[in-house]
């Protein structure tokens, strides 16, 4: 290969120690990519269906794209695949920091891990070399602690990882993997799959230089991307975003009907208010926590900052600042806007590694079952889980993460939580088990066929038309005839931008055919619009394909009826409005050549894309 990889795939088995590497071949990364491209492509071939997601056979994978650490702006994430002991289907999780560039540079495109050790360890990688290592004194070291700790342990200050803190260890549902203290590849339970493996960290340090075919071209994109930032389009979003983060605009999300609020049943301008909107917008708050701001790897926006929390309920010292995601699943959704609270609970899930979206939901779930007397005080240890509550937002938040009492329950995740307590489903807002991600399908109704029936469910990160319409007030975007075209473009846009192992910031700022010019430019290869259309829908379709092969039926998905106004809510920005996501479904499904009954691909679709060995699994 002429540039953007290494060459290399690390194949760890826990359970009998062995460690070989595998050449990724040419072939692999053209038809694939990378990232959870390739990802899907090694958990179909190496699982079997029906696995048990917390058991050996599942594979656990971290996967780096073409464009990770090449000095293509924003080109700095990494994935993490493995079968979701969530939604029992496919699974992947993002992040960006420095972990994925610095895995290339130690030699490797991406590690997959099958097995499960008998006592913890950890994989340590440097310059091309990899062994596993005894991880008994990392064991129940939360996510800083443990980068602390193995920095010393390897004598490499400029190591990164990507660990589990204690959440994963305890096999929480909610439990994410954590890299650089504050980044998170956060959804579906990947850090319950790691934890359930004994694997407590995975260290690489690397000095190698990742191969690009034209570096020259890389810097001509970078400029036109750093231009376009300065002066194009979005220029105006793009300042806010940088500093303010993915926050700058909670407080406007929760009056707009963008944000969910009160558990999906209420409305920003009736139940939550300008005043207490305006209290969890990040520019009312950020120069008074604000120590500095920082980038990730490759990245000329830096949208994190550092921030220090030193008096008030909860004096937790140096932190980092809410996403927005954080910020809503804590606060509107929660009706809490006490900004020390939700920095306090993102510090917690940070050090436990916990999703937030998914633990501020199931906490905003079990305050509507307390508040409707589904929940009483005694099952809830004591805590009064009244809407608003700060205080107890954050002691229920703690409990979760210390898999203790009610919080043991909670850690599972709001459907499973119900499932086992046998009552609260009725106030579950999830889709196939996993919580909804904070953006109203009402407000941008693509989102609805998105959280419902992409591969990975209840994901705002997937693409489709949900992305162009939270902000397009034409009523128009309501309509559900001739939708599948611009859905299906978006979706690949995505799912490549994904594969390549960029930021979606990036997607929002660079002029047209950056994204495939990088490629082009790291790879060598010609990668034009219409490879980039066939590399994504494969992508798309061998994501289907696992998850028709593990008995997983579009009906099997089914999204919580307030998502969709079902019925429509009375009062606000999206009264009235009931989406139509089923017809969005059906017309997504039919122009990729998917059957929306039984989910399976069709055998010309399959063909087309050069899935022969899928058409023998699921058309025999």
């Amino acid at each position: 290969m002429k540039g953007g990889y290494v060459g290399k795939l690390l194949f760890v088995d826990l359970t009998t120690g062995s460690i070989k590497e595998q050449e990724l071949s040419e072939s692999m990364a053209k038809d694939y990519l990378g990232g959870y491209g390739i990802g899907v492509r090694v958990l179909y071939d190496m699982m079997k269906p029906g696995v048990d997601p917390l058991g050996p056979e599942n594979v656990l994978g971290f996967m780096t794209g073409p464009l990770t650490g090449t000095g293509a702006m924003f080109g700095g994430r990494y994935t993490v695949v493995c079968k979701s002991p969530v939604t029992g289907g496919w699974n992947d999780a993002n992040s960006g920091g420095f972990f994925g560039p610095e895995l290339k540079r130690a030699g490797f495109d991406g590690v997959f891990f099958t097995g499960m050790a008998k006592k913890p360890v950890y994989l340590w990688i440097k310059d091309g070399k990899a062994e596993l290592r005894d991880a008994a004194k990392l064991w129940g070291k939360d996510s800083v602690e443990v980068e602390k700790a193995l920095k010393t342990e390897t004598g490499e200050d400029k190591m990164r990882a990507a660990v589990i803190g204690p959440a994963g260890e305890k096999l929480s549902l909610m439990a994410c993997v954590m890299n650089d203290e504050h980044r998170a590849a956060g959804r579906g339970g990947c850090g319950a799959v790691m934890g359930s493996k004994k694997l407590k960290a995975i260290a690489v340090r690397g000095t190698t230089e990742i191969p690009v075919a034209n570096p020259g071209r890389i810097k001509e994109i970078n400029r036109s991307v750093t231009t376009a930032m300065k002066s194009g389009p979005a220029a105006a979003m793009m300042a806010g975003f940088g500093e303010y983060g993915t926050g700058s605009g909670t407080g406007l999300s929760a009056l707009n009907g963008d944000s969910p609020v009160k558990n999906w049943g209420g409305v920003g301008v009736v139940d939550f208010g300008e005043a207490k909107a305006n209290a969890v917008a990040c520019p009312t708050y950020d120069a008074k926590y604000k120590v500095k701001k920082y980038s990730c790897s490759n990245c000329p926006l830096g949208c994190g900052a550092r921030y220090k929390v030193d008096s008030g309920k909860w004096p937790i010292g140096e932190t980092d600042r809410p996403e927005y995601e954080t910020a809503c699943s804590f606060g509107a959704l929660c009706l809490n806007a006490d900004i020390e609270a939700i920095l306090k609970c993102n510090d917690i899930c940070n050090r436990y590694g916990l999703d937030t979206i998914s633990v501020g939901a199931t906490v905003a779930w079990a305050m509507e079952c307390y508040e409707n007397k589904v929940f009483s005080k005694k099952d809830t240890d004591g805590i009064e889980l009244t809407w608003g509550n700060a205080e107890a937002i954050v002691a229920m938040t703690q409990k979760i993460a210390d898999s203790e009492g009610f919080g043991q329950i909670l850690a599972m995740g709001s459907a499973a939580a119900a499932k086992k307590l046998g009552k609260g489903a009725q106030y579950l807002q999830t889709v196939a088990g996993i919580e909804l991600p904070m953006h109203d399908p009402k407000l941008a109704p693509g989102f609805g066929r998105t959280y419902r029936f992409d591969a990975t469910p209840a994901r705002h990160v997937k693409g489709g038309l949900g992305l162009l319409q939270s902000g397009n007030p034409d009523p128009s975007k309501y309509g559900t005839k001739g939708t599948a075209f611009m859905d299906v473009m978006v979706t690949t846009n995505i799912e490549a931008l994904n594969c390549a192992g960029l930021c979606m910031f990036g997607m929002f700022a660079a002029p047209p055919d950056s994204q495939t010019g990088y490629i082009e430019a790291a790879t060598g290869w010609q990668f034009k619009g219409q490879d980039q259309l066939r590399v994504a829908m494969r992508v798309l379709t061998l994501k289907q394909a696992f998850n028709v092969r593990e008995g997983i039926k579009p009906a099997d998905t089914t999204i919580s009826p307030r998502a969709v106004g079902e019925p429509p809510q009375q009062a606000g920005p999206n009264k009235g409005i009931t989406i139509g996501h089923k017809e969005l479904g059906h017309n997504f499904f039919t122009f990729m050549g998917w059957d929306d009954i039984t989910g399976k691909p069709t055998v010309g679709a399959l063909k087309a894309l050069g899935l022969n060995d899928v058409v023998k699994d699921l058309h025999a």
